[in-house]
């Protein structure tokens, strides 16, 4: 059974989209983050801030690779995972790969007073997302399918990501 891998920028509701398909599914789900600051022993915000962004891409490279090799699973990935094209590369091996997509301002309203994403930690963070959208937007063109999530629940847009898998068959 093919995995299904959500992508997409912070806040679009990837970890807790990923919880509800996942249940709904009866599968298991697996939060990449997660298991970096649990190999790591410290949080993304801290890898960060002590180790820089290359040595957690390098991590996250690996914990995909890894998390890629399992069967029938959903995988809520980093916000940055598909940028590197060897982490896509892995995970279209074995899997749909659904990108989530939220406007700038949901995503800041969402982000907002969260101190554990480094990469808004900027003096004006709503620029900043437009920047990395913009940036990132290229690759994740690149899944198979995409949802926009404003406005809906995490079930929602589970319900949204099954009705498509159930067409495509």
């Amino acid at each position: 059974m093919r995995n299904i891998v959500l992508v997409g920028f912070m806040g679009t509701g990837k970890t807790v989209t990923g919880r509800a398909l996942a249940a709904k599914l009866g599968r298991k789900f697996l939060e990449l983050d997660e298991i970096i600051e649990n190999k790591e022993g410290i949080s993304v915000k801290e890898i960060f801030e002590r180790k820089g962004e290359p040595y957690f891409r390098k991590i996250e490279r690996e914990v995909v690779k890894e998390s890629a090799e399992r069967d029938g699973v959903v995988i809520s990935a980093g916000g940055g995972v598909i940028i590197d094209e060897k982490n896509l590369e892995n995970l279209k091996k074995n899997a749909l790969i659904v990108c989530l997509e939220a406007s700038p301002d949901v995503i800041l309203d969402r982000t907002k007073g969260l101190g554990n994403r480094p990469l808004l930690n900027v003096h004006d963070p709503g620029k900043r997302i437009k920047e990395l959208l913009e940036k990132r937007a290229h690759y994740y063109k690149k899944a198979d399918f995409s949802v926009h999530t404003d406005g809906l629940s995490a079930e929602e847009v589970a319900d949204k990501i099954i009705r498509w898998m159930t067409e495509r068959d």
